[in-house]
């Protein structure tokens, strides 16, 4: 599966690095960065990330 963030919603409150910290985590500046392609063994963890997100900012694609 594909994770996609909008960079233009997020505001790095990192909620979804609380939940999956595999998939997603803050950088040294404090800018989300996280994995794109996703195995599909973590979708409950991303679907987590995606409900714990406060900007709505995270999306999954089905490939």
């Amino acid at each position: 599966m594909k994770v996609h963030v909008d960079m233009n919603l997020c505001q790095s409150h990192g909620e979804c690095a609380i939940v999956a910290p595999d998939v997603f985590h803050l950088g040294d500046d404090d800018v989300l960065v996280w994995h794109d392609d996703v195995p599909e063994d973590r979708r409950a963890a991303v679907e987590e990330a995606v409900n714990a997100c406060p900007m709505a900012a995270i999306s999954i694609e089905d490939e």
